[in-house]
């Protein structure tokens, strides 16, 4: 594993694992999930990567840390997830086109390591995944046509559809090389960067509007 492949997991840990067994724990008891989730939070904010090493530890210390494949078991646990935090809570159309379309694409990418061992079930996903990219692209589009943002939003939400596109074109990339090569991991975890980055893109639109 490398830097890059733990910082990504870093940041997967809190909206796959973490935030959706606090959501639950909030159906049974409020103030304890509001609590441990204001405790992750602020320890993440001052140590960078503390959820997932809390995770690690506990799975070393079950002895099935090296019995797990990380990046595949966390790109399948994202399409069981549905994590409220990054979702845009205003009600007009386009917003709520918005959330829809960067989960679609994130269900999508959950699917891969399923699908991937059969090539026309794959071959079908990969076809999703281009039209669900195009798709949440247009989305964003559509909330930055309509709505006045600060020039301070607009440049983050540039950066972060620029750096969207650039996964999404390194995701192409990697499975060209795939269909050479037969290299499953490096598709997961190109994945589970696209994952990430549809979680950027949403905490921004979500940030500035």
């Amino acid at each position: 594993m490398t830097m890059g492949d733990e910082s990504l997991y870093a940041a997967m840990t809190i909206p796959v694992i973490i935030g959706p067994i606090l959501e639950r724990l909030e159906q049974e008891d409020m103030a304890a999930a509001q609590t441990l989730r204001a405790a992750f939070c602020k320890v993440e904010a001052v140590y960078k990567g503390f959820a997932f090493d809390f995770v690690k530890a506990l799975l070393i210390k079950s002895e099935i840390y090296n019995k797990i494949e990380m990046c595949e078991t966390l790109l399948k646990l994202e399409g069981l997830n549905d994590f409220e935090e990054f979702k845009i809570t205003r009600p007009e159309p386009r917003f709520q086109e918005f959330n829809q379309r960067a989960i679609d694409l994130k269900k999508i990418l959950s699917k891969i390591p399923d699908q991937i061992y059969d090539r026309k079930l794959f071959l079908e996903a990969i076809k999703d995944i281009a039209n669900a990219i195009r798709l949440l692209l247009d989305s964003v589009n559509q909330v930055t046509a309509n709505e006045v943002l600060r020039p301070d939003g607009k440049q983050t939400l540039a950066h972060r559809k620029k750096e969207f596109i650039k996964y999404s074109k390194r995701f192409s990339t990697t499975l060209k090389d795939y269909f050479k090569e037969n290299e499953k991991r490096d598709v997961f975890l190109s994945a589970a960067y696209l994952v990430d980055q549809t979680n950027l893109i949403m905490k921004a639109v979500k940030a500035v509007y």
